[in-house]
């Protein structure tokens, strides 16, 4: 039998990554039969470190594995705000008591590879209802019917009643449903690296996410795996044009690109080895992200700067949205895709615009502009810094 006549009363994810295990683990709990197609041979998550607020958590508990993520991800006290050329302390949210009674969970780190590898053994444990293939790069769709096939590079062809398009920010569903072209590039380099925190003085061992700002860049670093390791990320506003994944980088050359950093973040950017870079990349906010039974999920639906620490956040949310409205009858499946996308859109295309803003006007302004940014960063309480955050932090798909 052919791999197109296996999946004719299911549903088709493309792409094996956060967002597309997350949806798998969701629409298998309704009861479709899921076939998720990555395009990689092995099912596997590169990168390192990754935010997760209480809204990712709520998510991942509909899902069933929030306690599964709870155990290997570090709770952080504080999230952190300091002027990276003076070393002065600007503003501290705290993360504990009222954050985490206000919100309902916490807000922790946690290594990507630790998060996916809770969505994989969801997948796993339920074999009779979900299907991991490998090696198979979705590049195109058909709709005939009631059905949807998808085609792969090696001219396989995989048929069910809706498809999801995870397959990230170069997704090849969003070009064939979008065709906005090209991923924006946002000149900014992202330089990365990832070392034992053995290495780390104890007096720099900080239970906090630190965001330290400088003129046309910013350092951030935190714990992950369990605390077993320290997370370095300096950005630079550097005006690339060209996308980057994933570059090896001379140690000397990241330390150059940060020429003004005080001493405490000197000290910690200088522990970085074997550092990576890319170049940071997005896209704007579309409406639509549905074509008949054809969806857009994750990066391939709003592609977003990291700087507001949300984009597999508002992957998981996606997820467990889509999982709840496709719970109908396989004659109901466009209008169930339609009205995800329309209780998403917004929310995820505020989220991207808010993260370019975050890159722009807070992190990497100089002079006066970034004096008035720690102005009125210190002029703000713990309740009123937990205001500004609870649209996205306090939200429950």
């Amino acid at each position: 039998m052919s791999d197109a006549m296996t999946d004719t009363a299911g549903i088709l994810i493309a792409g094996g990554g956060i967002g597309g295990l997350a949806a798998a683990v969701a629409v298998a709990a309704q009861g479709w039969h899921v076939t998720v197609l990555e395009r990689r041979d092995t099912f596997s998550e590169l990168g390192a470190g990754i935010q997760l607020g209480p809204n990712a958590f709520h998510a991942l508990d509909v899902l069933g594995v929030g306690e599964a993520v709870r155990t290997s991800a570090v709770h952080i006290d504080e999230l952190r705000f300091l002027d990276g050329t003076t070393g002065e302390r600007v503003a501290a949210m705290p993360l504990t008591g009222t954050y985490r009674e206000r919100f309902g969970n916490p807000y922790a780190v946690v290594h990507r590879g630790d998060l996916y590898q809770a969505l994989l053994d969801a997948c796993r444990a339920r074999p009779e209802r979900i299907r991991l293939v490998g090696g198979a790069a979705v590049t195109s769709y058909e709709q005939r019917g009631g059905t949807v096939t998808a085609v792969t590079e090696d001219g396989r062809r995989f048929t069910g009643h809706a498809l999801i398009g995870a397959d990230g920010i170069r997704s090849a569903i969003r070009r064939q449903l979008v065709g906005d072209g090209e991923p924006l590039v946002s000149g900014h380099t992202i330089y990365r690296s990832v070392i034992p925190m053995d290495r780390v003085p104890h007096e720099l061992r900080w239970n906090t996410v630190n965001l330290w700002a400088g003129p046309q860049w910013h350092f951030v670093h935190y714990p992950i795996g369990g605390g077993a390791f320290l997370n370095l990320a300096a950005t630079r506003d550097d005006g690339a044009t060209e996308a980057v994944v994933g570059r090896p980088a001379e140690k000397s050359h990241v330390l150059g690109q940060f020429p003004d950093l005080s001493d405490t973040a000197r000290r910690l950017l200088e522990l970085g080895e074997d550092w990576k870079e890319w170049v940071l990349c997005d896209r704007d906010p579309v409406d639509d992200w549905t074509d008949g039974r054809v969806a857009l999920l994750g990066d391939a639906a709003h592609p977003m700067l990291q700087y507001a620490a949300q984009g597999a956040c508002m992957a998981l949310e996606d997820a467990v949205t889509i999982g709840r409205l496709l719970d109908g009858s396989p004659d109901d499946v466009p209008q169930r895709l339609e009205k995800y996308t329309a209780e998403r859109r917004e929310r995820a295309g505020r989220t991207q615009l808010v993260a370019r803003l975050m890159g722009s006007r807070l992190y990497h302004p100089e002079g006066a502009e970034a004096a008035a940014r720690n102005a009125m960063l210190s002029s703000l309480s713990a309740d009123e810094l937990h205001d500004k955050v609870s649209w996205l932090h306090g939200a429950r798909v």
